[in-house]
Parts: structure tokens; C-alpha cells; sequence
């Protein structure tokens, strides 16, 4: 069987979903400046921590309330995937901007309280349906593997922002949780961390003089589109 057909290891995502949780820890352990830009267009650092605190509660959520949850509800509309990534993008925004002013380190503590959660609960859920699209079945496992993506791909953001690099343990486990769990996008071929950076709209080689940012308030010059899993499915199985 492919790569593509065959569903990630649990063992694997599991340890892979802990790898990216302790790896955005760390690195907001070690950030001294939260108003720097990130490679997520108009993003500055705080902004990510906000971003990754409204996420793994969100997460914590639909897992919780599988498979009745607003996203499995969104989802079950079939709706075009265009339609789907424009709601979650508004979903993302207005809950940033909702978010109470208070400190990087704050945020990523909260991050961490949810995805805990989250981890706590999934071995026993795991083959639970977590949302139905278009007839295919996606479970809690399957969920789970795009999280594992959504995590590395902004702790790379992270390492990123504040000059340092990042690869995770395992990227092979990231390109089959790709195409079992993340959106419609095809994922781009050679290096697997490199295919999925460039697969979610990233260039691994940020900042790049065109996307230097010309001041301190993380607006970059060229608005490229980011891309994470924020809950979408992946293709269907064949």
C-alpha cells in the first residue's frame, strides 16, 4: 500500500502531537520579543500565541462533542472547500480579535492547558467519527494526525520568527496525517518537512528579502496565503 492509502500509526501521531506541543512550549520559553513578525502574513508573534490558544480549545471542543460538534455541523452543509476555508479563516480572525489582552507566555500557557486536554483524551475516542463530509467517514484519529500537522507547522512559525530553525522527528508521520487528515491541498513532492511547508503555503527558506517585513508590526510587504489544518478534512480514501 501507499503512504497515502495507509492511516498514520497511532503510536507515531501520538508521540508526533506531544513532539509539537513541547516544541511551541519551548519556544515561547525562549522568546524575548512577541511583537516580532512570523511567516503568517500580517501576524506578529502575539498574534500566533493567540492563534494557537483559540485553536486547541477549539479542538478540545469538537473532540468533546464529536460527532456533533459546530464543526461536524459545518462540515455536514458539503459546502465547496473554497466556502469551508473562508469560514474557518473568519472563524480564526474573529476569535483573535475577541482574545483579552494579556502576554505571550499567557496564551501558550492556556495552549498548553487544551492540547493537554486533548492528548488526555484521545487514545479512548480514538475510532470515534469526529465529522462525516461529502460520505467519507473521518475520525477522531484522523483529527488528531492534522492536529500533529497544525502544531509543527506553527512551531516552525515560531522558530522562524525569532531566528531559529525547526524540523520535527518525524515529518514522514506528517505527510501520511497530510492526506489522511489535512485539507484538499496536494502535498508537494521531495523532502517531507519541505512538502508539507510548501504544501500549507510556506517557504522554508522565510524570511526571503520580498517577505522581510519594512517595520515592527509584522505586516509583510506580499500577502502569500497560509495555509493549516484548522480542522478540515483530508481527501477522501480511496
Amino acid at each position: 500500500m501507499s503512504v497515502e492509502r495507509t492511516p498514520p500509526d497511532r503510536c507515531r501521531v501520538l508521540e508526533s502531537y506531544q513532539d509539537g506541543v513541547k516544541a511551541i512550549r519551548a519556544l515561547a520559553g525562549a522568546a524575548r520579543d512577541w511583537d516580532v513578525p512570523t511567516p503568517c502574513a500580517d501576524w506578529r508573534l502575539i498574534d500566533l500565541a493567540g492563534h494557537l490558544r483559540c485553536v486547541a480549545e477549539n479542538y478540545l471542543e469538537y473532540l468533546q462533542d464529536a460527532p456533533d460538534s459546530r464543526l461536524a455541523t459545518l462540515f455536514a452543509q458539503e459546502a465547496a472547500t473554497a466556502v469551508l476555508i473562508r469560514q474557518q479563516a473568519r472563524q480564526n480572525a474573529t476569535e483573535l480579535a475577541v482574545l483579552p489582552p494579556e502576554p505571550g507566555p499567557d496564551r501558550i500557557m492556556s495552549f498548553g492547558v487544551s492540547a493537554g486536554a486533548y492528548a488526555d483524551l484521545l487514545p479512548e475516542m480514538w475510532d470515534r467519527t469526529h465529522l462525516i463530509y461529502r460520505g467519507t467517514k473521518y475520525t477522531v484519529g484522523d483529527h488528531a494526525g492534522a492536529a500533529c500537522v497544525e502544531w509543527h507547522l506553527h512551531a516552525w512559525d515560531m522558530a522562524r520568527a525569532t531566528g531559529a530553525d525547526y524540523r520535527p522527528r518525524d515529518p514522514d508521520l506528517l505527510v501520511s496525517a497530510w492526506h489522511w487528515g489535512v485539507p484538499h491541498l496536494p502535498l508537494a513532492s521531495g523532502d517531507a518537512w519541505e512538502a508539507v511547508l510548501r504544501s500549507s503555503g510556506r517557504s522554508p527558506r522565510w524570511p526571503e528579502p520580498d517577505d522581510r517585513p519594512g517595520d515592527r508590526s509584522g505586516r509583510s510587504r506580499r500577502r502569500a496565503g497560509r495555509q493549516t489544518p484548522s480542522g478540515l478534512p483530508g481527501r477522501s480514501r480511496r
